[in-house]
């Protein structure tokens, strides 16, 4: 069977996606499978059983990124083309069946309607898959003995980052004595280009206890390294669905954006949303997304910190 997978461009929704696509892998263990994806997302499939191939759309002026897609496929005849991005693709392709999300507007969380595009109730939770190289990686970089606390303290969007120092004491307070992680290692997620923003929480770590990753891991290490955490906290972002994905106890911090959509999702993760709702800090006068500092002041480190402790208790600090 094969099929065409046509997936988001950002980490986070192509992570939450994934879900779907191991279903249909799941439920067609003979399939043959082609994802398209922007390529921040693409690493995120290749090692995906089924997987044979993954393309990379980079975005092109008038639309020539579809063009590109359907030359690259119009040879094929498809048993399923999922659109996942409702592009038109899948009716310009020859395919035996065909799937497309259209815009869900406010229908719940992004998760629940990728289940309703295949009538699944529960929907397939996010899953992804590392190499053998990439694990071996993440326990040389996170080996066994001891709680490590997971720590993604960067956005790619300035509004939607937690300061960098109320990461700090939030880890501070989480790995105190009398914290529910004592004297753990203190593991520093974040992507390339990102150090600067990371900085203030790296430096208020001390070097015993830290494991930097700022920019040095791919997508699926960092997913691997993951699985190793005891928990991760983090603002919201595709490293929080990752995290999430892993099975990793997830807590996920929000503000400018809306929890009812992009929560971290699964049984093992929770959210904690700043006193303000999203409408008070989006669009109001003055707004501008462009040059938007943090608006995520209103979550106070003893908020956070009760939620983390709320998600321990109730995960019972089982294993991933």
């Amino acid at each position: 069977m094969k099929i065409l997978f046509v997936t988001s461009t950002r980490i986070g929704d192509a992570v939450l996606s994934a879900g779907l696509l191991a279903y249909l892998i799941e439920t067609h263990p003979d399939s043959r499978v082609t994802v398209a994806c922007g390529p921040a997302a693409a690493p995120l499939f290749v090692a995906t059983p089924n997987v044979e191939r993954v393309i990379a759309l980079a975005k092109r002026a008038a639309a020539g990124h579809w063009l590109a897609l359907w030359r690259a496929c119009a040879t094929t005849l498809w048993d399923l083309v999922v659109d996942l991005r409702a592009s038109m693709i899948a009716y310009l392709l020859p395919a035996r069946r065909r799937l497309v999300l259209h815009s869900r507007g406010d229908a719940g969380h992004r998760v629940e309607g990728l289940g309703r595009l295949m009538g699944l109730d529960p929907p397939p939770a996010p899953r992804l898959w590392s190499s053998p190289e990439q694990t071996a990686e993440a326990v040389r970089l996170m080996p066994d003995g001891g709680h490590i606390l997971a720590v993604g303290p960067t956005a790619k969007w300035s509004g939607k980052q937690w300061r960098a120092e109320r990461f700090g004491e939030l880890a501070q307070r989480l790995t105190a004595p009398d914290g529910i992680f004592p004297a753990a290692q203190i593991a520093i997620f974040g992507g390339p280009g990102e150090r600067e923003a990371a900085l203030p929480m790296i430096e208020s770590v001390s070097e015993d206890r830290r494991i930097d990753l700022v920019g040095a891991l791919d997508l699926l290490t960092a997913h691997a390294c993951l699985k190793r955490a005891s928990f991760y906290v983090g603002n919201d972002s595709g490293l929080m669905h990752i995290a999430a994905a892993a099975g990793c106890p997830t807590l996920g911090l929000f503000g400018p954006s809306r929890e009812t959509h992009y929560a971290p999702w699964g049984s093992r993760a929770a959210f904690v949303r700043t006193e303000r709702a999203y409408d008070e800090l989006v669009g109001g006068e003055g707004y501008d997304h462009r040059s938007v500092n943090s608006l995520m002041d209103s979550l106070s480190v003893e908020a956070a910190c009760t939620a983390a402790e709320a998600l321990w208790a109730r995960t019972g600090g089982s294993p991933s």
